[in-house]
């Protein structure tokens, strides 16, 4: 049995459709990456499966429970971890985790769960006290502390700096190392290349894609590019016609696009041999997962017809 299982959900408000037909499912184990601009209806798929708001139509079934109709035993399985937590200035660390174990029957202990999170050293600290880090580091213990099955975490690592956010990373990927099912939401392109195992991107209340980082490359990568410096230079009148035909000039750089970079790497070079030519500081980058994702969402792969090499 997945731990989220999703068949033609929709939500509509005031006729505005939200959520349109979307289906999905997360295995046991796995983290689930659910991205999608404002307004593409993110929020309240993720609200519909956490229970707290309701469908109009399809099924959804989380950890075999009906969130829309499940109460006390659904919620005892799940952990939810929001963009920011009203935390209580004046209270310990360990204060607050233990006012939350409390609504559950069989919490973590205590210490195991500072442990964890890496909070052991900062138990009796009051909260006020705490760096932006591991203040967000308690609230993630808060949503572990009834030991769920299901982790809900929205954008885990906003606003915190550099290493802060890859201890959280860090703490993300131990989670799932004991089993834990996360489904997480970030704008964030490179935590979600990190964490997740596959990924799916709404728009406009639809998934127009979904897939692992890599295969969502290979089906929605274009073009990759390649590029050498030149310099003030033109390309020689040998640089072969074809290359000539997907090859533009920027900002010193000979910039080669192509869908299928092995042959034309191959031709470029095989020239670049026989004439002596240096390809200086030559490159291959394939499309980032932000570019990707910013093609879906909003088609934003600039056009360069009729921009060929001089």
């Amino acid at each position: 049995m997945h731990p989220i299982t999703v068949d033609n959900l929709s939500k509509s408000y005031g006729g505005q459709m939200a959520v349109n037909a979307v289906s999905l499912s997360v295995d046991a184990g796995e983290t689930f990456a659910l991205l999608g601009p404002n307004g593409a209806g993110k929020t309240t798929i993720i609200e519909i499966l956490e229970g707290y708001r309701k469908r109009d139509s399809g099924t959804v079934s989380i950890l075999g429970f009906d969130p829309q109709t499940a109460e006390r035993a659904f919620r005892e399985r799940i952990g939810i971890v929001l963009q920011s937590t009203a935390l209580e200035p004046d209270l310990t660390v360990r204060e607050t985790i233990d006012v939350y174990a409390r609504f559950y029957p069989r919490p973590l202990a205590r210490d195991d769960l500072l442990s964890l999170v890496g909070l052991a050293d900062n138990a009796q600290k009051r909260v006020s006290a705490l760096s932006g880090g591991q203040q967000r580091r308690l609230e993630i213990a808060l949503g572990l502390v009834g030991d769920p099955d299901l982790i809900f975490l929205d954008e885990p690592t906003t606003g915190l700096d550099p290493d802060a956010r890859r201890n959280i990373w860090n703490l993300i990927l131990e989670l799932n190392q004991f089993g834990k099912t996360i489904l997480l939401s970030s704008h964030y392109m490179d935590e979600v290349e990190a964490l997740a195992h596959r990924i799916a991107v709404l728009v406009d209340g639809q998934i127009v894609a979904e897939g692992t980082s890599h295969s969502l490359r290979e089906i929605h990568g274009g073009y990759t590019e390649i590029r050498f410096h030149v310099g003030n230079d033109d390309l020689p009148g040998s640089f072969p016609a074809p290359l000539r035909q997907i090859t533009f000039i920027e900002r010193g750089w000979a910039v080669l696009e192509a869908r299928n970079p092995t042959p034309v790497l191959a031709d470029l070079t095989k020239w670049a041999f026989s004439q002596q030519f240096d390809l200086a500081h030559l490159s291959v980058t394939q499309p980032s997962l932000e570019e990707i994702y910013l093609t879906l969402t909003r088609g934003r792969r600039s056009e360069r017809d009729g921009r060929g090499a001089k």
